[in-house]
């Protein structure tokens, strides 16, 4: 499918990387961003989110900061893996084809990568390195979710009343029992009646 396939945004913003004409089609560009960035999103496509952010909207200018922010939460309110942000900004950029190129490469090379180790450490279970590692990677991916989580609610808050359904939702998301989808409809529903 040709550049820009998705929505006249994508196209632009394909067209502003200096895709059209130039020397990678805007599928060999999402191929490499999100294979690469599959690598990093340790713990989960989550704790990327912040590259994301900076890769399709700072450098390539492929969204705006909101037009993130609502693929964001399109893809997390749809059933399946958190893996769609992918799937959604793929889809934008260059149709069907961009959404299934991104799911592949943000799906494959982790996979692939996690595949082998998972081997290796089974090999060595009881070594004190495998661990050291484990112990260690803990906190480096609640790091990298938390930064997600201010990446999106710095982008998403554009005043008080929607600082005050953020502060909410966290503190009803990190006490309560609520499922996430009423907190993402009770947040769509305030949204309605007071902005």
């Amino acid at each position: 499918m040709a550049a820009g396939a998705g929505d006249a945004g994508g196209a632009a913003g394909v067209a502003a990387a200096g895709v059209a004409g130039g020397a990678m089609t805007a599928l060999t560009q999402l191929a490499l961003l999100f294979g690469k960035l599959s690598l990093v999103a340790v713990g989960g496509v989550n704790a990327a989110v912040p590259e994301i952010a900076r890769q399709v909207v700072a450098q390539r200018h492929w969204l705006s900061p909101a037009q993130f922010v609502q693929l964001y939460a399109i893809s997390n309110a749809a059933p399946g893996p958190n893996v769609m942000i992918s799937t959604v900004i793929g889809q934008h950029v260059a149709g069907v084809a961009g959404g299934i190129v991104a799911t592949l490469a943000m799906i494959l090379p982790a996979g692939l990568v996690a595949i082998l180790v998972s081997r290796y450490f089974a090999r060595h279970e009881s070594a004190r390195w495998r661990r050291v590692v484990q112990a260690a990677l803990l906190p480096v991916t609640a790091g990298l979710v938390l930064a997600a989580g201010w990446v999106l609610t710095a982008q998403s808050v554009s005043g008080w009343l929607t600082g005050a359904i953020a502060l909410g939702c966290a503190g009803l998301s990190w006490r309560g029992r609520l499922h996430p989808l009423w907190l993402l409809g009770g947040g769509a529903l305030l949204g309605l009646l007071l902005l």
